[in-house]
């Protein structure tokens, strides 16, 4: 059986840094550190604030979903802003912003999206190395 975590955070960029705290603190409870955990809590950060950024929803919540199943660990960020949808840009190296979703596109080893009926979900996977210890609990 998979293990989950979810959390929402408000539709503010002060709560960026929550939904990366939230993160590393789920990965650690899960065994999970170093470059992954990294790589892990960076794309989360990245993707809450493409969606506070973009999100045109009011006082919406950003629901970030982490699940872990054997050696496949899934990161999921949703908000209700359902008809904007992720673009991949190629951003000048030097430019402000854009980069969120060529990090993910690097790091990663799959991403994409989904929208439902009121939301969409920008979701990233990623394999834990096959020497990975994951929870007997998991």
């Amino acid at each position: 059986m998979p293990a989950t975590t979810t959390f929402r955070v408000s539709k503010h960029r002060r709560h960026v840094s929550t939904a990366r705290q939230l993160t590393a603190k789920a990965l650690a409870e899960w065994g999970i550190a170093g470059e992954l955990a990294d790589s892990l809590v960076l794309l989360a950060s990245e993707l809450v604030t493409n969606a506070v950024r973009h999100c045109r929803v009011s006082y919406a919540l950003v629901e970030v979903t982490l699940t872990l199943q054997e050696q496949d660990l899934r990161l999921e960020v949703s908000d209700p802003d359902r008809d904007r949808l992720p673009q991949l840009r190629d951003s000048a190296p030097d430019a402000e912003g854009g980069h969120g979703l060529a990090l993910v596109d690097a790091l990663a080893e799959t991403w994409g999206y989904r929208q439902g009926p009121y939301t969409k979900c920008v979701w990233a996977t990623f394999t834990l190395a096959e020497n990975a210890v994951v929870p007997s609990a998991l």
